[in-house]
């Protein structure tokens, strides 16, 4: 049985809402009526058009807000803005993430590193997560199964890799999956409920992943609606053992 079943009313919070993988989560949880508050951030608000309308369609259950995980005093004033509201969440999903932007793009050698750039991936990728976890905590610390999963990537598999390259991605989704395996232990001490995982949820058809998918075949590039169903039958299904792992769109775990 899925931990949700077990749970009522069930609040949630999908971290970085306005496309892609995030806007596919709230679309989703609109829609099961076992999801009573969706909280849903986005980076500027004005530009998620989408999301700005599905909160006006769902005025009851869907709390828009303003957060950049690059900000940590945006983080606090957002998950202050939650607790006015509810004493406790049982889903959260960060789905920030960075592989491309402007002139940010992935590494293919050496020569290319830039430590600017390596400094915005693990920024965004790796301190951003870690500092949700860091605030969150309070709204964890209650006797009901949650869940805070966090969208890592295979490519921050450490002994998968054997291409190289993408240097500042790979690196900031190990030191994501390091800092969230690290919080699980925390976690597991002061609110035992609370499971923490990493979740690869595999090549995607977003604007992250549209300038890479031209070697990836039909079957394996999936639609943001599959992916959110498959991750989350993943979490769903997720044990007390499963905190600190990281697992794939399948329900596999992956190697660090």
């Amino acid at each position: 049985m899925s931990f949700i079943d077990e749970i009522n009313p069930v609040n949630a919070l999908i971290v970085g809402a306005s496309q892609g993988i995030g806007l596919g989560f709230v679309k989703n949880l609109l829609q099961d009526r076992r999801i009573v508050k969706i909280y849903a951030t986005s980076r500027q608000p004005k530009s998620a058009l989408e999301l700005i309308a599905l909160a006006d369609e769902y005025p009851e259950r869907l709390i828009c807000l303003e957060m950049d995980i690059t900000d940590e005093l945006q983080i606090i004033e957002a998950v202050q803005k939650i607790h006015t509201q509810v004493d406790k969440l049982h889903l959260v999903v960060n789905c920030v993430g960075l592989l491309h932007e402007d002139t940010l793009q992935p590494e293919k050698s050496l020569r290319q590193i830039n430590s600017e750039n390596l400094l915005r991936y693990f920024q965004i990728n790796s301190i951003g997560a870690v500092l949700l976890a860091k605030h969150l905590l309070p709204l964890f610390r209650h006797k009901e199964r949650s869940v805070f999963a966090t969208i890592s990537a295979k490519l921050g598999s450490i002994s998968d890799n054997q291409l190289g390259g993408w240097y500042g991605y790979r690196a900031s989704k190990a030191a994501l999956n390091m800092l969230m395996r690290t919080a699980a232990i925390e976690y597991k001490r002061s609110c035992p409920k609370a499971l923490i995982v990493t979740l690869h949820p595999g090549t995607t058809d977003t604007r992250l992943s549209r300038p890479f998918q031209g070697n990836v075949p039909a079957e394996k590039l999936f639609s943001v609606e599959r992916t959110v169903t498959q991750l989350l039958a993943v979490i769903e299904q997720l044990q007390e053992g499963d905190s600190g792992h990281f697992f794939s769109w399948d329900g596999s775990r992956l190697p660090w």
